[in-house]
């Protein structure tokens, strides 16, 4: 159906022009940008080396390369390097597009891919239409006068969350910008309103709970709201409202050094964007008190600690979801202390199934276990066992911030909740934690007790792992009792424990889109068994001392936060 209106859509009148010069709001990436013009194509995590070919005669290794390709964001990395070579490309592939595709053949058209292309095609008019002959110039609003005609009949096909977002706000983009389209804004910007209402809960929340792809439709509402509101237009109540509620839960996912939370397959966000879409919005600058779409947040002098305290998604949001309940993240100023795996979704299947498991998170973990479990093969790759009781109680007082936290996520196979008390300190410089591991009620204890009985009575072994971001130099110290790690900054940090289970400093990973494939760390694991009805692990991570560069780096934040 797609391929059949891709072409009907040829049939109606095309658009002639712009009803006004278009101004790029989309952010791209140098670095990239200057790959690109080498002849280095670094799509979802694979790297197809091809100097001097199209990027349309590329070798596709994947079906999400391709779809990475025809998206055409790539055309923000060029434009961010602008010189004579990647101008010059991004005119060629565009017009090569079109004359391939451009009439309704091969891959790229589904709605929120040809929303995602018709918004970067607008974003960057002057950049391809430059030098241009009339016979150009009119083959490429015919081109965006197809992909809008199509949109406006196949949005609804797109599936509900980000890519429905991206093929609404491509269609009040062009309905916008070009002329004979303006027919479509009316009823696209109702559309995004009510997908606003729809999607986006009270708290400023999506289902799948990914920080990064909260971000992704809220730079949309933001794009789509500001061109709205540049053409005379009212963007529609719900609009509005989702906006004014993602902003604060937005910052209340983000760390000290501007990047977001590793959650729910979600990574840091594209430096730049975060910034740019609160800028754009406007409004009081709030951060959310409490949970922010089911997330902590402590923050104290330049630290801050965000936890997962919130079930996983499950049905169709939990696709890509993490088994990450209780996971935690630090990072001190600008440098990422205690991370999560993060999502291997880039780096194939067994990555991608790895990095959803509880072990790839800074939580605890039973042997064998993740606390919550996907349903049979087949099945999309969906949680069907999530715990059923997760809470969270966030205090403040004089001395810090405080999380109590829990989850019966391994009541179901083992008996056993699990307990998360953190408290840092109104400085910064201590996180104190305690996590117990506990049979609760007496339906649990007789669980815990069919457990201990298979195993004739050796315990429940887990493990507490506290995975460290590939820029820590950490250390075993003090006769294997601690961990001293090391920051660029020159911050240095311990971890000690109460001494009630076995200390190692282990290989791990670190999950990241963009590279080609994963980076080696480290992580700190106490392992210990539960041999009673429950067991406690006291442990800390505190601030050893300030260099002259990490005291530089807090008067270069201290200055950021005036501005």
């Amino acid at each position: 159906m797609h391929r059949l209106h891709a072409r009907l859509s040829g049939l109606a009148r095309p658009a002639t022009g712009f009803v006004s010069q278009p101004d790029p709001k989309s952010i791209g990436s140098f670095a990239r940008g200057r790959q690109l013009s080498a002849g280095n194509f670094l799509f979802a995590g694979f790297l197809v080396e091809a100097k001097g070919r199209s990027i349309w005669d590329v070798p596709v290794p994947d079906r999400r390369f391709e779809d990475e390709i025809h998206g055409c964001a790539w055309l923000d990395d060029l434009a961010a390097v602008a010189d004579a070579s990647a101008s010059a490309k991004a005119r060629t592939w565009i017009f090569e597009w079109i004359d391939r595709y451009g009439r309704g053949r091969g891959p790229g058209w589904t709605p929120d891919l040809t929303g995602r292309r018709i918004i970067r095609w607008i974003n960057h008019a002057l950049l391809v239409l430059n030098g241009q002959d009339r016979a150009a110039s009119d083959a490429y609003f015919r081109c965006l006068g197809r992909q809008t005609i199509f949109l406006s009949r196949r949005w609804k096909a797109a599936a509900p969350g980000l890519p429905r977002f991206e093929a609404l706000t491509g269609l009040v983009y062009a309905g916008l910008s070009l002329t004979g389209m303006e027919r479509h804004v009316t009823s696209a910007s109702s559309a995004l309103g009510r997908e606003c209402e729809r999607e986006i809960d009270a708290e400023g929340g999506i289902p799948t709970r990914n920080p990064e792809e909260l971000l992704e439709v809220f730079t949309l509402l933001t794009w789509a709201a500001t061109a709205l509101a540049e053409a005379g237009r009212t963007p529609a109540k719900p609009h509005l409202a989702a906006i004014e509620r993602i902003a604060p839960t937005l910052r209340a996912l983000r760390h000290a050094d501007g990047g977001l939370a590793r959650f729910q397959g979600g990574g840091r966000g594209l430096e730049g964007r975060l910034d740019q879409a609160l800028a754009n919005a406007g409004g009081r600058a709030l951060t959310a008190h409490g949970l922010a779409m089911g997330y902590a947040r402590l923050a104290s002098g330049r630290t801050t600690v965000i936890v997962d305290a919130a079930p996983p998604p499950k049905g169709r949001a939990s696709v890509n979801a993490h088994a990450s309940t209780l996971a935690m993240e630090l990072t001190s100023g600008r440098r990422p202390v205690v991370v999560n795996c993060g999502s291997g979704l880039s780096f194939g299947p067994e990555w991608r199934r790895a990095g959803r498991a509880t072990p790839s998170h800074s939580t605890l973990a039973i042997h064998g276990f993740s606390s919550s479990r996907l349903a049979a093969e087949g099945a999309r790759s969906e949680f069907s066992d999530v715990p059923e009781q997760v809470w969270a109680r966030p205090e403040s007082d004089a001395f810090g911030r405080r999380l109590t936290a829990g989850h019966n996520g391994y009541v179901p196979t083992h008996g056993l909740s699990h307990i998360r008390q953190l408290f840092l300190s109104t400085d910064g410089r201590t996180l104190t934690g305690e996590d117990a591991l506990g049979a609760m009620t007496v339906a649990d204890r007789r669980r815990y007790e069919t457990i201990m009985e298979r195993t004739k009575h050796q315990g429940v072994p887990f493990d507490l792992r506290f995975h460290l971001h590939p820029d820590v130099d950490a250390a075993l110290d003090l006769g294997g009792t601690a961990v001293s790690m090391a920051l660029k900054s020159g911050e240095i940090w311990i971890f000690r424990h109460d001494g009630r289970a076995e200390l190692t400093l282990e290989p791990s990973v670190y999950l990241e889109s963009g590279r080609l494939k994963p980076r080696a760390t480290k992580q700190i694991v106490l392992s210990a068994h539960v041999l009673d009805y429950a067991l406690q692990l006291g442990w800390t991570l505190a601030k050893a001392q300030d260099t002259p560069q990490a005291i530089r780096d807090t008067e270069r934040d201290e200055d950021v936060t005036a501005e």
